[in-house]
């Protein structure tokens, strides 16, 4: 399909798109995902010249031409999530204010934009419906934090509102001893042919670097420019050939931390491609240890989830 349509009033060209092309495909609505690939694929055209700006101004009287293959357009590619179900082995900790789970991998861990999608969120709200199926309600759990959809292991929910704010005052703060796990391949001779280091850290400032239209890229930047302090320890567990499996305590919890951190060092994270790492089945990533104070009963609350890689 080839149309080119009038504009009549200033406007950004993604809100132009919005509104036209779900007339052009008698669909109510169409989502701000599709309408950024088809601007950054060059298929919008404005008086004649492409267009790869989602958020190019329009001017009354200017003309869009919108080159659109319905087919591809309306397909959606499914995710290939893992089918899980919440059950009582998976649960590593639990009482009336938390629960703590191991989670899969390939399992989103909250909602996503594509619709009736599994997360570890609803497994959670299932599983505890299903230890207690006279509720009335639907049982509440609570994100305090987020593991990537490929990283595997414990990861804490709570299950009343009361305890939202000390639970979250922990993840900010001190008082949480949070660790992973992470399997590396050294891209060179194993770490610059001087064997793997036992230990190193790594403090720097990072944020995304990449454009909001594209996918979402973390490394370097200066704190003047929005970057955030991030800080890890890395100790060495076993090293054979040129791989390696380090033992990765966050100071800090930004986003890829650890996975930008290890690439930085020349020893990206095996299967994570995004920062270098080599192809595999899986992003090689585990959060193994949570170790904090029970914000209601004041006892430490240890745990170790060991990863399978």
């Amino acid at each position: 399909m080839n149309r080119t349509i009038s504009v009549e009033k200033p406007e950004r060209l993604d809100a132009f798109l919005r509104r036209e092309i779900p007339v052009l495909l008698s669909q109510d609505q169409v989502s701000n995902s599709k309408i950024r690939r088809l601007v950054m694929a060059g298929k919008i055209f404005v008086n004649g010249r492409q267009c790869r700006v989602p958020a190019f101004e329009l001017r009354p009287g200017a003309r869009v031409s919108i080159e659109l293959d319905e087919e591809k357009f309306n397909y959606e590619k499914q995710p290939d999530d893992i089918d899980f179900t919440l059950t009582e082995k998976d649960v590593l900790f639990e009482d009336e204010d938390l629960i703590i789970v191991n989670k899969p991998a390939f399992l989103p861990t909250e909602e996503t934009m594509v619709k009736d999608r599994k997360n570890l969120h609803q497994c959670v709200v299932d599983y505890l419906w299903s230890k207690n199926p006279g509720l009335r309600n639907t049982p509440y759990a609570g994100i305090m934090h987020r593991l990537d959809r490929e990283t595997s292991g414990a990861i804490l929910f709570t299950k009343t509102r009361q305890v939202n704010k000390a639970i979250s005052e922990i993840f900010q703060g001190r008082e949480l001893k949070k660790i992973y796990t992470a399997k590396v391949t050294a891209k060179k001779n194993p770490a610059d042919a001087k064997g793997f280091p036992k230990e190193f850290s790594v403090d720097n400032f990072i944020g995304r670097i990449s454009s909001k239209s594209s996918r979402c890229t973390i490394g370097v930047l200066p704190e003047s420019k929005g970057g955030q302090r991030a800080w890890t320890d890395f100790e060495l567990i076993k090293a054979e050939g040129n791989s390696a499996w380090y033992r990765c305590i966050l100071h800090t919890g930004r986003t890829h931390q650890i996975r930008v951190h290890l690439s930085l060092r020349g020893m990206p994270i095996e299967g994570d491609v995004l920062y270098g790492g080599i192809q595999s089945d899986r992003i090689k990533l585990h959060s193994t240890v949570l170790e904090f104070i029970h914000p209601v009963t004041g006892k430490i609350i240890s745990i170790n989830c060991n990863p399978e890689f």
